[in-house]
């Protein structure tokens, strides 16, 4: 594992409703750095500010004060186009809910981020079919989400997250909404994607069973990061 991180946070601080009766400060300064091949669990209850973490990590929200490096960019003041292209290219997502387009089947839901991508069609659907097998919904393939089980969709969801090779993956209580049987059948097979593939990886749960298969844990106290 290299040292030099994939993700580095310095000193983030975000802050809502500046200046009015209903200031909130949800990051306090917070740093954080993401090796190659890491799997970082970010613990903290709801309302912490862990999805605005996530969401600055990932390029999909700024800082008010602080900077994000991804792969040793410095992401911070480049344009909206540049950081469109690293979130797409660079970074995948999975949120608790799997968010798959309805209207196309599991394969599809992958094969798609792929092309906006600029990948060949045919090495699209080789992918896709592949990222299905390793979870065990290859034979789903050509259902659409309404005909597939919740868990199903779930690891459909983080097949797509990882369809452009990303280098860090990000994934807001990937397992929040299934129940305990489901999470298990869900969480073995993203931490197996992610080991095999070797990128980075930070992932919010609030269930410390999980944060402790993990190779470290942090957790979000007023704003700033402390070790679990």
């Amino acid at each position: 594992m290299s040292d030099a991180p994939v993700l580095r946070l310095e000193g983030i601080e975000k802050v809502y409703n500046r200046n009015l009766p209903s200031e909130v400060q949800v990051l306090r300064g917070t740093s954080l750095d993401v090796a190659p091949g890491e799997v970082v669990a970010l613990v903290a209850p709801s309302g912490a500010g862990k999805s605005t973490l996530l969401h600055i990590a990932g390029l999909l929200d700024t800082a008010d004060t602080g900077r994000v490096w991804l792969g040793g960019e410095d992401m911070t003041d480049l344009g909206d186009r540049r950081r469109t292209r690293a979130r797409r290219g660079d970074i995948g997502f999975v949120y608790q809910f799997h968010h798959l387009l309805p209207e196309f089947t599991a394969a599809e839901n992958i094969v798609l981020p792929q092309l906006a991508n600029g990948t060949d069609p045919g090495a699209a659907e080789r992918r896709a079919q592949s990222l299905l097998a390793s979870v065990g919904v290859g034979h789903r393939a050509q259902h659409r989400p309404s005909a597939m089980s919740g868990g199903e969709q779930q690891r459909v969801a983080v097949c797509r997250a990882l369809a452009n090779s990303p280098k860090l993956l990000l994934a807001d209580e990937p397992t929040g909404n299934l129940d305990p049987e489901t999470s298990e059948t869900v969480f073995a097979a993203l931490l197996t994607l992610v080991r095999e593939t070797g990128l980075a990886a930070l992932i919010a749960t609030h269930n410390l069973e999980l944060a402790g298969r993990m190779d470290r844990a942090v957790r979000l106290r007023d704003g700033t990061l402390v070790p679990v």
